[in-house]
């Protein structure tokens, strides 16, 4: 099956813009084939404002975000595989989506189904000492104050 992450991206852009609300995408700025102003990256990505009135040329489709923007007032044309997206939300309120990191060179494996994940009643963790000849423990959730 293809990512979900095109349609969830355009799913999610509709909703924010329906709401009369501003969607801002978070790209990997160093995902292969991105082509961002490289002086606005912060630690390997960049935020982009992508609301219709801020963008022209806007293409949202199931290969690449593409659209014309200013910068500093400068034009600039920007080009994104949707698999570099790693987040869109609405910059009124931060509700949105952050996605898994995706390989470029690795096609998506089909999930092998739900995993039940067990979790300790006691917030501090086991004062068990770990023995590296037994049996592996399965993984477990604790809250953290």
């Amino acid at each position: 099956m293809r990512s979900n992450r095109p349609y969830l991206v355009r799913a999610f852009f509709d909703w924010i813009v329906d709401n009369d609300c501003t969607p801002y995408v978070v790209i990997d700025a160093h995902f292969p084939g991105v082509e961002v102003p490289q002086n606005y990256v912060t630690d390997g990505q960049i935020v982009l404002n992508i609301a219709p009135r801020a963008v022209t040329n806007f293409i949202l489709d199931l290969e690449i975000l593409a659209f014309s923007t200013r910068f500093g007032g400068v034009p600039i044309e920007i080009q994104v595989p949707v698999s570099a997206v790693v987040g869109i939300y609405s910059h009124e309120n931060g509700q949105g989506m952050v996605f898994e990191h995706e390989d470029p060179d690795h096609t998506p494996t089909p999930p092998s189904g739900p995993k039940a994940v067990k979790t300790k009643p006691s917030n501090k963790p086991s004062a068990e000492p770990k023995d590296k000849g037994s049996k592996k423990t399965k993984p477990s959730l604790r809250v953290i104050k």
